[in-house]
């Protein structure tokens, strides 16, 4: 098959939808297809563009077998909602064009359509080729719970362009079994919903010694790492993890440290500041090689999300965490997928979003037991080495897009 994938991220870039369509394009090409995607130049999550990717030509590369187009995006703050929206727009056209001069047989497109939407509708509705759109979050419904989408005009315009998308597509696929109520209502039968689950690689994530490059550089090794490693944005909530370290601040042995960047990353630091927390520390971004590490690093890791957002959402950065055999702790809505996910892992615990209380006992818990969180880290490595790897999400997105030709 002549294959075209069009999102916005696509490695060197940050972000988990960077490596995952990375992981998934190159296994696609092993499997004998010709791959094509289309994605923006380096920019998230900063919205920053490096000054070695910025210019107004698209750049055509081929990378493992994966011919890579990157078009031009403008370097904007992406804490200003407007300026992400200007960028988006400017990502669609460049898309658009860039997917005027390509000859495919079928076409991968992930959403919000604020981000897709133009392309998909030349692929669609002007090519006629058959469409699977990849619903990584059901919009508006995380918009309207994040405050992002505040008035009837717009998230009634947001509403129609993802139906729109939605009606077009030949196939719909879900990475989480909660998305399917939002979907239905919003006009998707049944038999156009694929569930697909998230993928990792295991090679490249593994269960390392805590005592790495990483953690000597930033003075770790001694510490009880909590980490939370991912974009610093809306969605998380994070500030309750500043809560629990202000109750934990007279055990200096345990640390809490983020990594990554985001939107909502100064304001993070600040609060931090503000509290005097010296039990928190802020590490930049770090490069795809060196999460591994970074992973690592911690003795428990994070996964947090604000009330209402989890009901809908798996983050992709669970499933790292399960291969780097680490515990992890899942502060998310409790009828969800990640809840789902540990239960039946057998890799964490999970609480109730917005409750510091019991994220700190749950911390302690793990704290003072060394033989349960080698257990759920073994546990969560031997699930993710069977159920998300990068050639099984292949074979079966291999299975979708051929249905979506017939």
């Amino acid at each position: 098959m002549r294959i075209l994938v069009v999102t916005p991220h696509y490695l060197p870039d940050a972000g988990a939808g960077a490596s995952l369509f990375a992981m998934l394009c190159e296994a696609l090409t092993r499997r004998g297809h010709e791959v094509t995607i289309i994605a923006a130049v380096p920019h998230y999550p900063s919205g920053h563009v490096p000054q070695e990717f910025r210019g107004a030509r698209a750049r055509h590369t081929v990378e493992n077998g994966v011919h890579v187009i990157r078009v031009p995006v403008p370097s904007v703050d992406r804490s200003r909602m407007i300026r992400r929206f200007f960028q988006s727009m400017a990502f669609q056209l460049r898309a658009t064009w860039a997917e005027l001069s390509q000859r495919y047989d079928v076409a991968v497109f992930t959403n919000p359509v604020l981000s897709t939407g133009l392309p998909l509708t030349l692929s669609a509705v002007f090519h006629r080729k058959p469409v699977v759109f990849s619903v990584h979050d059901v919009y508006p419904n995380v918009g309207v719970a994040l405050g992002v989408f505040r008035h009837r005009p717009i998230i009634a315009a947001v509403t129609a362009a993802e139906r729109f998308c939605l009606e077009r597509a030949r196939y719909v696929r879900i990475l989480s079994e909660s998305f399917e109520p939002s979907l239905r209502s919003l006009g998707v039968p049944q038999e156009k919903l694929v569930l697909i689950y998230d993928w990792v690689d295991t090679d490249l994530i593994s269960p390392l010694p805590r005592d790495n490059a990483f953690a000597r550089e930033y003075g770790l090794v001694d510490k009880f790492v909590v980490l939370y490693a991912g974009n610093i944005g809306l969605s998380q909530g994070l500030e309750h993890v500043l809560a629990v370290a202000e109750k934990l601040s007279s055990r200096s042995e345990i640390q809490f440290v983020f990594v990554g960047d985001g939107a909502g990353r100064t304001r993070l630091m600040a609060q931090a500041e503000e509290s005097h927390l010296t039990n928190v520390r802020f590490v930049p971004f770090q490069p795809r090689a060196q999460l591994p590490e970074v992973l690592a690093t911690a003795d428990v890791s994070l996964v947090i999300l604000q009330r209402g957002i989890g009901v809908q959402s798996l983050p992709s950065k669970s499933f790292s965490i399960l291969a780097s055999g680490r515990p992890l702790v899942a502060s998310v809505d409790t009828d969800s997928d990640m809840v789902r996910l540990v239960e039946r892992s057998g890799a964490g615990i999970c609480l109730p979003p917005e409750d510091p209380e019991q994220l700190a006992k749950a911390i302690l818990a793990l704290e003072c037991d060394d033989a349960l969180r080698k257990q759920m880290g073994q546990n969560g490595r031997e699930y993710a080495l069977r159920f998300h790897s990068p050639e099984s999400a292949a074979e079966q997105f291999e299975g979708l897009l051929s249905s979506a030709i017939k």
